[in-house]
């Protein structure tokens, strides 16, 4: 059998099986539920506040906002299960088994992805029904796919970059500060027009305020364009800048993933684990 067939039937099934076990376990069940419940919260408190004398509530505005920030977040999930997979040995197994890396990295790309698409319908469902204003109609869905599913290749290489860059998951830390600053600057839950210019410059850079742009385009009213830098849904811009983002991670992830996959051995994973147990002792 080809043996990239032989990959992609394998991390499909790993994927599959990874994605299910997330449903069942407990611990990871009460995960899946945890952060849209916060962002449920959070729109409750926004549902009934305006945005100055735009007419528009700030609940319409940060639903599909949330949804984008969301679909981002599935980069950090990335970079945090491989970085725990690399800790607990499962790295280097995938490593030993013929085909193993290319069918463990397609099998965490669909349990990831997986398990975003199911918390993002666990959010969308009770923020429908806790606000109004949204235009949600057949073309809604063709730009919330598209830009969902661009949105994806776009961040989750990069999470596998950067979860390549982590030894430890405990490490993993680190990143959640800068991922939450760029959140904070990128109109999730207020407007980017009301940053100063250059704070808008440094949002624009990155994937987060593209894709809640984009999810905003698809669920909003055109008149919400106003409050938008340029006034418009800039879809080309979205696409453009999304899509460099996921040429670059494609590109850079095999090289980087390939490169660690070498320096993993028995002895590394053993003095982990060494480590980890110091630390709970």
């Amino acid at each position: 059998m080809n043996p990239a067939t032989t990959a992609l039937r394998a991390g499909w099934s790993r994927g599959l099986i990874e994605l299910r076990h997330s449903f069942t376990n407990g611990p990871e069940l009460f995960s899946h539920f945890l952060w849209p419940g916060l962002m449920v919260v959070a729109m409750f408190f926004l549902r009934d506040l305006s945005f100055g004398s735009s007419g528009l509530l700030l609940g319409t505005l940060a639903l599909p906002s949330i949804l984008g920030m969301n679909a981002a977040a599935g980069m950090i999930s990335m970079s945090q299960q491989l970085t725990a997979d690399r800790e607990d040995g499962t790295l280097l197994r995938a490593k030993a088994t013929p085909h193993g890396m290319p069918a463990y990295l397609i099998g965490k790309v669909i349990s990831v992805a997986g398990g975003l698409l199911a918390d993002l319908v666990i959010f969308l469902v009770p923020g429908l029904l806790l606000v109004e204003g949204l235009a949600i109609g057949p073309g809604s869905w063709p730009t919330l796919a598209w830009v969902l599913a661009l949105g994806l290749v776009a961040t989750l290489p990069i999470g596998a970059v950067l979860g390549s860059a982590f030894a430890s998951a405990r490490a993993q830390g680190l990143l959640q500060l800068p991922f939450l600053a760029v959140i904070g600057i990128s109109g999730i839950f207020y407007p980017i027009t009301s940053l100063p210019e250059w704070l808008q410059w440094i949002a624009q850079v990155f994937p987060i305020y593209w894709m809640g742009l984009g999810m905003r385009s698809a669920l909003l009213p055109d008149s919400a364009a106003a409050i938008e830098i340029g006034e418009s849904w800039r879809h080309l811009e979205t696409a453009g800048v999304l899509g460099v983002w996921a040429v670059l991670g494609l590109l850079v992830a095999p090289v980087v993933l390939r490169r660690m996959a070498r320096g993993e051995s028995g002895s590394n994973v053993a003095a982990r684990r060494e480590r980890a147990l110091r630390r709970v002792g």
